[in-house]
């Protein structure tokens, strides 16, 4: 999938949640919709694009694909 695409629709996750006042539980939100709802291949692919500097990514979203980064690492 493109990863304009994915960024695009990790930011429209993210500003679901952004209206949570604790960032840190928003970004795990974040992690937990990419986690449920996403398939393995975009999930490999956003996590690529973020550790590759993961330009276009939202606060929200970058620390919720960080969460996701770290809990597939290995």
């Amino acid at each position: 999938m493109n990863v304009e695409r994915l960024v695009a629709m990790a930011n429209d996750i993210a500003a679901f949640f952004a209206a949570e006042p604790d960032r840190a539980a928003a970004a795990g939100m974040v992690a937990t919709h990419l986690t449920r709802f996403w398939e393995p291949r975009m999930r490999r692919q956003i996590v690529e694009h973020y550790r590759a500097g993961g330009t276009g990514l939202t606060d929200v979203a970058a620390a919720g694909v960080a969460q996701l980064s770290e809990s597939s690492a290995g």
